[in-house]
């Protein structure tokens, strides 16, 4: 934690910091997960001199978002470029294939 740094935000870490090492992560992943969040919420909140643009201008915190940013890709490739491969090999029937239907036909 940077020095002068609010009780509330020493709390904050040290809570992150314990859950992060509960939840199986390394001593040092742990401090690194817990100074990455407590930052982000102190830029946010207008605590920090140094932050970024996109610290400073985000809204909502990672708990508020949900999740919206994170995992992004986790869905894996669209219909559109499943379809793609398929169409490569000339497979009869991949216009009118679902997703899983071309996941499968591709051998996914």
């Amino acid at each position: 934690m940077p020095a002068g740094s609010s009780p509330k935000r020493e709390r904050q870490y040290e809570r992150i910091k314990e859950g992060a090492e509960k939840r199986g992560a390394s001593a040092g992943r742990a401090k690194e997960i817990a100074s990455r969040t407590v930052n982000k919420e102190r830029a946010r909140s207008g605590e920090s001199k140094t932050a970024s643009k996109t610290s400073a201008k985000d809204k909502k915190s990672a708990s508020q978002r949900g999740g919206e940013r994170s995992h992004s890709g986790s869905q894996g490739p669209t219909r559109d470029q499943l379809y793609a491969e398929p169409k490569k090999k000339n497979i009869e029937g991949r216009s009118s294939m679902n997703k899983q239907q071309l996941q499968k036909a591709v051998g996914r």
